[in-house]
């Protein structure tokens, strides 16, 4: 596998992985029961897809699927900055979670046609699990924004807190910018535009306004993190640090 091809599937994998992490943390918190349960599904639909492609570099690489989550420090993490951010109160991770639904959609909808056939078979196994992650979310954002006086300013501030992060989900490295001219990744322009096609339909019909010149931050899918990440990656890689090699 070539090292372009490995970097760009990190990135697709690590932000499940994190993102799922993330969602794990209102097992038991949630609003209400059905939910809780909602969003724990949806980390373990993303966990799963994350680990199709942890297993993908695992048996071209001869190593162990849990490898890649378990044993590499920060730095060596390709997410997206908006996946590790913390969960705050229930707007926050709506809000969070629609704009990554947004670009993990999109995404599964056009890679169906990677080059690829590893690839393109995890996409159309997980595009229908994205379609309802999409659905939820987007539901929840109209329901916020178009409810009463309150919940809607906390989803409007919501939106605006993590749209700093959209574009980096668009912006490709340099690996995937090879993976896209191989045919193994989408043109990332074209997700974009479907996209956000998407978010601006839900902002219309929730009442919310898509927020404007703000400064957009990235890092993360070249190794740079913010502080979130290092104590998610503290409580998950717990018990094999504490433990190396241990299974059950």
């Amino acid at each position: 596998m070539q090292e372009f091809t490995r970097q760009s599937i990190l990135i697709l994998a690590d932000n499940l992985m994190i993102l799922g992490q993330r969602l794990g943390e209102w097992c038991g918190h949630g609003p209400i029961l059905e939910q809780d349960i909602a969003l724990t599904n949806i980390a373990l639909d993303l966990i799963g897809e994350a680990r199709n492609y942890y297993q993908y570099l695992a048996e071209t690489e001869g190593k162990h699927e849990d490898d890649y989550p378990m044993l590499r420090d920060a730095r060596e993490f390709k997410n997206v900055l908006l996946t590790e951010q913390p969960n705050g109160h229930w707007g926050d991770t709506i809000a969070r979670q629609f704009l990554f639904d947004c670009f993990h959609f999109h995404l599964l909808e056009h890679m169906v046609a990677s080059s690829d056939q590893r690839i393109s078979a995890i996409a159309k196994k997980s595009v229908k699990e994205a379609a309802y992650h999409l659905s939820f979310s987007g539901d929840w954002v109209i329901r916020l924004g178009d409810g009463t006086e309150d919940s809607h300013q906390k989803i409007q501030r919501s939106v605006n807190k993590f749209w700093p992060y959209w574009m980096e989900m668009f912006t490709p490295t340099e690996a995937e910018q090879h993976a896209i001219q191989e045919g193994i990744l989408p043109d990332l322009n074209k997700v974009y535009e479907a996209a956000s096609s998407k978010l601006e339909s839900v902002l219309a019909e929730a009442t919310l306004i898509k927020p404007e010149g703000q400064h957009s931050r990235k890092g993360g899918k070249e190794g740079f993190h913010s502080e979130h990440l290092g104590y998610i990656l503290a409580e998950m890689q717990y018990l094999q640090k504490s433990y190396p090699g241990a299974s059950w």
